[in-house]
């Protein structure tokens, strides 16, 4: 049969196919194409050579169809995946919590040891100056003053502690 130049519409009206099939089999057989003057794509093909068998509407080819049985286990697959989410949901939040906690105590154990810090740093202060150029004790007055100070620092930084 000789080469003949036609549309898609007319490719897929001597084929028995759609428009849309007629132009998916000419692109996927790679042949030859132009356009008219009109705009339209014409396809230079010869008939006798394409062996194209339609497929019936709406069938699908073998092996496509899910049988209840397969629809139900995936239904049931789907279940045990869900509940085995849940659970692994569950444990997450438990940990999470877990973590928050102890970030929380962590942060408390900082701020104390910060306090014990700086009480350490005035008592070491007032334990070598006194507030006084020497540092030296002169009556045995100065030094209950002094001693009472530093209790009073301790007391001090143990109340900001326990907070």
């Amino acid at each position: 049969m000789p080469i003949e130049t036609l549309t898609y519409a007319a490719l897929g009206a001597r084929l028995g196919i759609s428009q849309r099939a007629a132009r998916s089999l000419a692109q996927r057989l790679r042949l030859p194409r132009s356009l008219s003057d009109d705009g339209k794509a014409l396809v230079s093909v010869d008939l006798a050579e394409i062996r194209h068998t339609p497929r019936p509407r709406g069938s699908r080819p073998a092996g496509a169809e899910f049988p209840a049985a397969r629809i139900v286990a995936l239904q049931a697959e789907i279940a045990q995946l869900e509940a085995r989410a849940a659970g692994h949901r569950a444990d997450f939040e438990h940990e999470r919590q877990r973590a928050d906690r102890l970030m929380v105590e962590l942060l408390r154990a900082t701020a104390e040891t910060m306090a014990a810090k700086e009480a350490m740093a005035r008592l070491e202060g007032s334990l070598r100056g006194g507030g006084r150029a020497g540092g030296a004790i002169d009556s045995p007055g100065q030094a209950a003053r002094r001693l009472g100070l530093l209790a009073a620092d301790l007391v001090e930084a143990d109340r900001k502690a326990s907070r």
